[in-house]
């Protein structure tokens, strides 16, 4: 329905969508300025970098694209509008996941997969079968560990009713985080990444392996591999927290 309601005005789909792609190169613009006057960054080249900007972006563009719209449940919470999606006989996690679906926000993956395919071929990479196959397996792992994120801080607004810029925090303040190497950040920083909220396990894990790079915590070797692990544990997170925020709604009472 919203994707009808979106193609009925295709100018300005495409419009929104132009925006989104030069909204979001922006974000790489500024990483090429600051290779303008160093050329590497905490031990890495900007094709190394880009690599781990496409594959951060695209990982969120496609959480985004699914599951992004869930921010706005503190909003039907708050309005008393929640109560409608759970007498209709659909999922109600899949009526907050396309609420107001927004197909124009492939404008950010389209960019952020533009600077991953240009990485590919600035990169000094033996690729192996391993690493080829690990590329679409770290997207796949991003994409489910953001989408965990999204939904933790909507299962969180059931409690706290507005706290969508707490979710935002985490979600584009670690896509932005994992955009850069682990070697610029402090350890106790990366640590967090690490083993609090699993954002090193978007790309920074599996792109060490990658690019062949050694792990700044001097984790063990199979930790670069544990990508779909932590992506299925942050899942079945999300999913008690969900399930825990729908069975404690009490409405608005109005």
């Amino acid at each position: 329905m919203w994707v009808r309601s979106t193609m009925a005005y295709r100018a300005s789909f495409i419009m929104l969508t132009i925006g989104q792609f030069l909204g979001s190169g922006l974000d790489f613009a500024a990483i090429m300025l600051m290779f303008a006057h160093t050329p590497h960054l905490g031990g890495f080249s900007l094709g190394e970098v880009a690599f781990l900007y496409g594959t951060s972006g695209v990982a969120l563009g496609l959480a985004d694209l699914l599951i992004g719209n869930t921010d706005k449940l503190g909003q039907r919470v708050r309005d008393g509008s929640f109560d409608t999606l759970l007498v209709r006989p659909v999922p109600v996690f899949a009526q907050v996941a396309a609420d107001r679906f927004a197909l124009r926000r492939v404008g950010r993956i389209s960019q952020t997969a533009v600077v991953l395919g240009w990485s590919f071929t600035v990169i000094e990479v033996d690729w192996t079968v391993g690493r080829v196959l690990m590329v679409p397996l770290m997207i796949l792992s991003g994409t489910a560990i953001f989408g965990s994120l999204f939904v933790l801080g909507a299962a969180f607004q059931f409690w706290a009713s507005d706290a969508a810029e707490v979710q935002n925090a985490f979600i584009y303040g670690g896509n932005t985080l994992t955009q850069f190497p682990p070697t610029v950040f402090a350890k106790d920083l990366v640590r967090g990444a690490t083993f609090l909220v699993p954002l090193a396990f978007v790309n920074w894990m599996p792109a060490l392996y990658i690019l062949g790079r050694p792990d700044p915590l001097a984790l063990p070797r199979l930790m670069d591999f544990a990508s779909p692990v932590a992506a299925a544990l942050s899942c079945a997170v999300a999913a008690l927290a969900w399930r825990a925020g729908l069975r404690g709604y009490r409405s608005t009472g109005s």
